[in-house]
């Protein structure tokens, strides 16, 4: 039986969590420096104070990382050991659903490094999913679909955002037809429609660093069901600018599995347009939803309180929170990539 068949979805990000889970940064391709390393677990820890302000918090360090860890991390974020390799939560722990009758259930999708890239280790990442939905207390549905959780975006009314080069690249899930995976996705998640995007941003691509070969959630992200956010590049210099454009012309085409159409909220892209010697992939998109509040990845940048502005009109009730993720981005991703929600039940 499948997740879907069973009765679980997952849930909205706006819906209430129960905490939150990250991973602890340890030594390995994407940190490959002790300075890099230290200025990283520095930008991890500043997104686990950020978030425990609204929800608890856990963070997966590997064997003996628990104590040091403690300390940047402060006074009330939990930590467990296990074995990582890497320090992406989102794309290497389980997606969490809920059945709305008390139940709590988790995808353990395949992990292959992203792709299998050639900087990617995932001999312990690829067991988080399943380690992290056992710590929870979650029934576990693991799924053959090479897939990670940022790579997907829900509505919770049964939409669900992807990306072709990802979903579909050959690195990935090869064989696999549209309609596979679709069905795949739909079984496991309780959704209905697929809006697929052509690609991600150009930073996130090989030769630039440590790419996913195109996350839908540093380009777009529900805000509520009916409404994206999606990354906008204004400057023509940059190759995202094109990017974003298709984009932001496809969403505005497509209806929700509802049958509304889509409203696109444009969040322009900070003014940088290089980081460490390439095409910056710096974005707000990349956001976290937690209790109470949104995290929001920070640059500063003249644009860091435009993006704060946008963001407090669109979830009033909340407290928006910049914290800087030059840092993280560095290594691969943003702050939305670093964090995992388990929805209370």
């Amino acid at each position: 039986m499948s997740a879907a068949a069973d009765g679980f979805r997952m849930p909205a990000e706006w819906t209430p969590h129960e905490r939150t889970w990250m991973a602890w940064p340890g030594p390995n391709p994407t940190f490959d420096s002790p300075e890099d390393l230290a200025a990283s677990r520095a930008a991890w820890a500043a997104v686990a104070r950020a978030v425990r302000r609204f929800e608890p918090v856990t963070v997966v360090c590997g064997p003996g990382q628990s104590a040091p860890a403690a300390e940047l991390l402060g006074p009330g974020v939990d930590t467990v050991e296990r074995e990582l390799d890497d320090a992406w939560m989102r794309d290497i722990g389980p997606t969490f659903l809920t059945d709305g009758q008390g139940g709590l259930a988790a995808v353990d999708w395949t992990f292959n490094g992203w792709g299998a890239q050639e900087w990617a280790r995932w001999e312990h990442d690829s067991k988080i999913g399943a380690e992290v939905a056992g710590l929870a207390g979650a029934k576990t549905y693991a799924s053959r679909l090479v897939n990670e959780g940022g790579a997907i975006h829900v509505d919770g009314e049964g939409t669900v955002l992807l990306t072709e080069t990802v979903q579909l690249g050959p690195e990935r899930n090869p064989g696999w037809t549209r309609e596979q995976v679709e069905a795949e996705i739909h079984a496991q998640l309780g959704t209905e429609k697929a809006i697929w995007l052509p690609r991600g941003l150009t930073g996130d691509y090989p030769p630039y660093g440590f790419g996913t070969l195109g996350h839908v959630d540093i380009v777009a992200a529900f805000a509520r069901p009916g409404v994206i956010v999606a990354h906008s590049q204004q400057d023509p210099a940059h190759p995202d600018h094109e990017v974003s454009r298709e984009v932001i012309g496809l969403l505005r085409a497509q209806t929700d599995a509802r049958g509304r159409a889509i409203e696109v909220v444009e969040v322009p892209a900070p003014t940088v347009l290089e980081a460490d010697g390439h095409w910056a992939d710096y974005s707000y998109i990349n956001h976290y939803l937690c209790n109470g509040g949104v995290v929001l990845c920070g640059f500063d940048d003249p644009r860091d309180e435009t993006a704060a502005d946008i963001f407090r009109r669109l979830f009033p009730e909340r407290t928006v929170t910049l914290v800087d993720a030059r840092t993280i981005f560095a290594g691969g991703g943003g702050i939305h990539c670093i964090t995992q929600q388990q929805p209370k039940v």
